[in-house]
């Protein structure tokens, strides 16, 4: 009777997890040694079984209130030196990946695996620009190169979910503008767009060329056959900015 009246007060107090009351997170009873190695490994273990990377707020959920997320992930990231595998920070939480020094043996084993995004330069360019300057309009991507950039690259780009809607812009006509997204953190292993690179690491990349760009000698692509210059929201899509 107790049992029940107890689990009754836990609901009324909102508890978020059934199983949370069932974790001993503080591990008092073992020795301060025994206890951080199980957060260790409490830790490693979800985000190995996790297919997104797994944020500090999920992490806190099964260690003690003290535990420093942190000092754990480094531990844990000391211990791999040296395995194919390490815990990377992206997209606002880690995750396991596998060391680039074994991509060529991992593609011949198993394939490309997950899909990647497949981009022209010119794609590139516009995601790079959309990256460093959004939410900007096409519009201002267009002035931006000297060329028009077309409805289709942005409706590829939003295809393969790298961009996505963001705020209408005060501007007359208030056009809509367009920002990344949490699947381009994950596609180019950034934790938050603090991360992108300075052009200088682009141009070494070969991903983008100054002095073409200051010339205005955009690659071919950026250009369409449509001459409106209105903006239409496409009705499947859903406004989805990602914060830096």
């Amino acid at each position: 009777m107790a049992n029940g009246a107890t689990r009754r007060r836990a609901g009324q107090r909102g508890d978020s997890r059934p199983g949370e009351r069932l974790l001993d997170r503080e591990l008092d009873h073992l020795p301060p040694e025994m206890r951080w190695r199980e957060w260790m490994n409490r830790v490693e273990a979800v985000i190995f079984a996790a297919a997104e990377p797994v944020g500090r707020e999920t992490l806190a959920r099964i260690v003690g209130k003290s535990c420093s997320i942190d000092l754990l992930i480094d531990d844990i990231r000391e211990e791999l030196r040296g395995r194919p595998y390490d815990l990377v920070a992206v997209a606002g939480g880690w995750r396991h990946l596998t060391r680039p020094a074994y991509a060529d043996a991992i593609h011949v084993a198993v394939g490309a695996g997950e899909k990647t995004a497949d981009l022209t330069q010119s794609e590139m360019l516009v995601l790079m620009c959309i990256g460093y300057f959004q939410p900007i309009t096409r519009g201002e991507l267009s002035s931006f190169f000297g060329k028009e950039v077309s409805r289709d690259m942005i409706g590829r780009l939003r295809g393969a979910k790298l961009i996505a809607s963001g705020p209408r812009s005060p501007t007359p006509g208030a056009p809509y503008t367009y920002v990344t997204t949490k699947e381009f953190l994950l596609e180019f292993g950034l934790d938050t767009l603090r991360n992108l690179p300075d052009f200088e690491a682009l141009e070494d990349a070969g991903l983008l060329s100054k002095e073409k760009l200051l010339a205005g000698d955009i690659p071919v692509g950026l250009s369409g056959s449509e001459p409106d210059e209105s903006e239409e929201e496409p009705a499947e899509d859903t406004v989805e900015r990602q914060g830096s």
